[in-house]
């Protein structure tokens, strides 16, 4: 008899082929205790068609558009008092994230959310940790107009940024003017460009299998055998749907009590502490953890998904291992720091 837990995780699992989200189930395998000495006729390597799909080397965008979303990425006049910039929360040389529980804003204030990673966002269906902006040019009115985080407006950013000759040149160059809806065009353009391509998992899924290590790969079978796959696949391993924080047991930690997710932009009670499932590229660069930065490192992550989202206790073996596959979606970031 199949346990009223293990019903619901094949449950997601399922739900997740039917929309295309995933490629292949893989065996279900949810309570095994692993032995740390990993013979290497322990484990089956992954097959050819996997959930999992390598980062494009480049996405078809205008040179000139990147270059001079750069510079308005990295501008603090985007603020009131000229204090933060997009770069602030979002360190290109960090993760693309600040590293911070919360981001700081104008003033010193301390944003609602852990900033999540701008790199590889082109590939999120929809932006923010609760999806309340579909595209990023939508997502960076938020960060403008909010009294915490820019606390400006499109009126005062565009008096101050049409002071700058260069920028006057530019605009008029590309877009035949300076308006908000270039300026927003500018900057996700230059965030469509921030790609992490080259992780030695992408090498491994072009068919190099000498880029992971034995132990890495069987991470990423017990990855995807306990279920963690349903809802981190695609390219972006995550970012691609929204999931109840809690699945099999009441999330208790951090900022539950206070934090209600999606329900706060849709009104509907099913959405209570509903996300955006956060996808994993570069995931071991961008401590600490879930929407509230609660969660200090990697190894906790896990072990708390295990509990809440799949109804598991993952033994310890099991979660070291898991983590060494994440290590592996590390890509190149080095050419995109400032």
């Amino acid at each position: 008899m199949i346990s009223v837990k293990r019903r619901v995780v094949l449950a997601v699992f399922l739900a997740c082929v039917l929309i295309g989200l995933v490629a292949q189930a893989s065996r279900v395998f949810l309570t095994s205790e692993l032995s740390p000495n990993l013979s290497s006729t322990s484990f089956n390597p992954p097959s050819t068609v996997e959930p999992i799909s390598p980062i494009p080397r480049s996405l078809p965008l205008d040179d000139r558009k990147i270059a001079l979303g750069k510079r308005l990425f990295h501008d603090a006049r985007l603020s009131r008092d000229n204090s933060v910039a997009c770069s602030s929360c979002h360190n290109l040389a960090q993760g693309g994230v600040d590293g911070g529980k919360r981001s700081i804003g104008i003033a010193g204030q301390q944003t609602d959310r852990n900033s999540p990673t701008v790199f590889n966002a082109v590939f999120n269906l929809a932006q923010f940790w609760d999806g309340r902006a579909a595209t990023l040019e939508d997502q960076i009115d938020g960060p403008v107009n909010d009294p915490k985080e820019m606390a400006s407006s499109w009126p005062a950013v565009v008096a101050k940024l049409a002071e700058d000759a260069e920028y006057r040149a530019a605009f008029d160059g590309i877009y035949g003017g300076m308006e908000p809806r270039h300026i927003k065009n500018a900057i996700a353009d230059f965030e469509r460009s921030l790609l992490t391509p080259g992780s030695r998992f992408d090498r491994y899924l072009d068919g190099d299998r000498q880029a992971v290590t034995h132990e890495e790969l069987k991470g990423y079978e017990l990855f995807k055998g306990y279920g963690c796959i349903a809802c981190h696949q695609g390219v972006n391993v995550g970012g691609n749907l929204y999931q109840r924080l809690g699945v099999m047991q009441t999330y208790d930690e951090g900022s539950a009590a206070t934090d209600v997710g999606r329900m706060a932009i849709t009104g509907k009670r099913e959405d209570l502490l509903v996300f955006k499932v956060p996808g994993l590229r570069n995931v071991a660069m961008t401590a600490p953890y879930f929407h509230d930065g609660s969660i200090a490192t990697l190894e906790q992550a896990v072990v708390l998904m295990g509990q809440y989202q799949l109804g598991v206790a993952l033994p310890k073996y099991d979660v070291a291992l898991i983590v060494k596959f994440l290590h592996t979606l590390t890509g190149d970031l080095e050419a995109k720091a400032p």
